[in-house]
This record gives C-alpha cells, sequence and structure tokens, in this order.
C-alpha cells in the first residue's frame, strides 16, 4: 500500500482546501495519508520562506486573490480573514499527533480543526473548539489529551519538521509519494496521477 507523506501546517488554508480532496484520493487508490503537521515558521526560516507579514503588499494582495479564486473554483467557502489568524497551533497539533498515535483518524481531524478556522471562523487554539471538531471525526478530545503530553507533542512536532525539511519540503501543504514532492493543494491531480501510476 503506497503511503502519502502529507506535511502541512494547520493555519494554512491551503493545507485545509486540499485537504479533503487528498482524503479522496488516496482512497479511491487505496493509498494511506500519513498526516504529519509541521511547524512551518521553523520550515521558512530554514529554507528562505517569508511569514505573511513580512511579505509584500503585492504578494499578500495576489495571495487573497488566489484564496477567492480557489475557494469560488472549489465549492468551498472560506472566510478570507478570520478572526484567529493565525492562532496557536500547538494543542491542535497535539490532538492530531494523538489522535495518529491511537489510531483514530489524525487527517480528519486535522480537517476539521482548519474548518473550525477557515468556515467556522473559530478559535482552533480553544479547548471547546478542538472538543467540537474531534466530535465531528468521532473522537474524544479529552481522550487524546490525555494520549501525549503537550512536551512530548512539541518534541515530536520539532521532530516532523526536521524530517520534513531533511527531504526538502520548503511550505505546506507538501506531498511526497515514493520521494516525489508536490507542493500545494494544486498539485493534488499530480499526486493522483503518480499513484495510478
Amino acid at each position: 500500500m503506497t503511503q502519502i507523506d502529507y506535511y502541512f501546517a494547520l493555519n494554512s488554508p491551503w493545507s485545509y482546501m486540499g485537504s479533503d480532496r487528498l482524503a479522496k484520493i488516496a482512497a479511491a487508490h487505496g493509498a494511506t495519508v500519513n498526516a504529519a503537521p509541521v511547524n512551518l515558521g521553523a520550515i521558512f526560516e530554514r529554507t528562505g520562506g517569508l511569514p505573511l507579514p513580512k511579505r509584500s503588499p503585492e504578494r499578500r494582495a495576489y495571495r487573497m486573490m488566489e484564496l477567492k479564486r480557489w475557494s469560488a473554483f472549489l465549492g468551498i467557502p472560506l472566510v478570507l480573514e478570520p478572526k484567529h489568524f493565525p492562532h496557536d497551533e500547538s494543542e491542535g497539533v497535539r490532538l492530531v499527533l494523538a489522535a495518529r498515535l491511537s489510531g483514530g483518524d489524525a487527517h480528519k481531524l486535522a480537517t476539521e480543526l482548519g474548518r473550525s478556522l477557515w468556515e467556522e471562523d473559530k478559535d482552533p487554539s480553544d479547548a471547546v473548539v478542538q472538543n467540537e471538531a474531534a466530535a465531528r471525526t468521532g473522537l474524544d478530545a479529552e481522550f487524546l489529551r490525555n494520549v501525549l503530553s503537550s512536551d512530548d507533542a512539541k518534541a515530536q512536532w520539532t521532530k516532523q519538521t526536521e524530517d520534513a525539511i531533511a527531504k526538502d519540503v520548503f511550505a505546506a501543504p507538501t506531498y511526497v509519494v515514493d520521494g516525489e514532492i508536490f507542493w500545494g493543494q494544486d498539485r493534488l491531480d499530480f499526486v493522483e496521477r503518480k499513484l495510478g501510476g
């Protein structure tokens, strides 16, 4: 069974917009998704990327235009400037990692945390919002909090980020299939072609 290493950030609208499609593509081709949240700020520091506030006005304006285009094209309603963006991802990452460790659907949980931010305009760092997102996935957030401590989750998050950088990942979302890198939700057609072999 082919594995797709899925490197994403919970703050990334592009990760969110591609997440459901990735799950469908993987299911259609009998592939598994290794949902691996990464610290995008740390990746940018190492690979030359710039966080949004440090980008030029032209780049920020184009990003907004592309968000509108892709939201309309995919039929995914998107709050373009959510109140809680960017939010502290650490507890959300902890839940995703705990879901993966305990055999839950970590990928679906990441999608639902993204939905909280990008469609519902809620704060995914809030425990109540996390509980709601987990419940939509059929998971119990309180159980997940007991699976993995905050410190252990941060250590795993750091390791995954280092692993991603070692694989030449420089942004999110990035999908790696058999060592081949696909960056951006707009490359999912190529991921599907790769899986179709």
